[in-house]
């Protein structure tokens, strides 16, 4: 198990964007995690009002995002740079999200649920708190997950620190998975799975339902 301290190297929230000095940071970066808060679950209706982002040195910066802003130019840069992981949990939601609120496209992805439901064959529990507890060997404490994200001029410390949380040992998981992926020879598969993530996130967004089915 990966030891982790109990709080993040470095912690900031910021309004609307990265700020330059962290953009660059990021920027070098081989891999991201990255989360979002939203209002609720349904692309269009419910916006987005947080985007949470940690590196491999765990630094960990919340972006506050405004009602009716429309784009984040620093993020939009660093999450379609097709040159970093972006790691989420649950890609096909966070990534419709982000391509709702922020116009945002984002590239090079791998989803720990999807990779931990091909890999973690032995249970059927995938959600982030049992993943995370499982191969990182950290509980997560997930009362502020249904809260009022919108009010991101008064968000708590504990809001905060539980949307941090949420992408801290997001990056130690994927590790884990990935190992597990190659060692169980379905690596490959889990890559292909990745990339129809966008589309799906798509035909979320347009309300399409049960596409594939006869």
């Amino acid at each position: 198990m990966t030891s982790f301290p109990e709080k993040p190297k470095n912690f900031f929230a910021l309004e609307r964007d990265l700020n330059e000095e962290w953009y660059r940071k990021y920027s070098t970066s081989k891999a991201l995690a990255i989360d979002t808060e939203t209002m609720g679950l349904v692309h269009g209706r419910d916006r987005l009002c947080l985007i949470q982002i940690c590196d491999e040195s765990d630094n960990v910066i919340c972006i506050k995002i405004a009602k009716g802003q429309t784009e984040s130019p620093y993020i939009k840069d660093l999450l379609e740079n097709n040159a970093i992981e972006k790691v989420f949990h649950f890609a096909r939601f966070d990534v419709a999200a982000l391509s709702s609120g922020l116009n945002i496209s984002v590239q090079n992805i791998f989803c720990t649920k999807i990779a931990s439901k091909i890999a973690r064959t032995y249970t059927p529990r995938h959600g982030l708190k049992d993943l995370v507890m499982d191969l990182v060997g950290i509980e997560l404490d997930k009362k502020s997950q249904c809260s009022d994200w919108g009010r991101v001029d008064e968000l708590t410390d504990c809001q905060l620190a539980y949307a941090g949380n949420d992408v801290r040992f997001l990056l130690s998981a994927k590790n884990r998975l990935k190992k597990m992926l190659a060692r169980e020879e379905r690596l490959e598969l889990a890559n292909r799975c990745f990339k129809c993530i966008p589309v799906l996130a798509d035909l979320d967004r347009l309300k399409f339902n049960q596409i594939f089915e006869h």
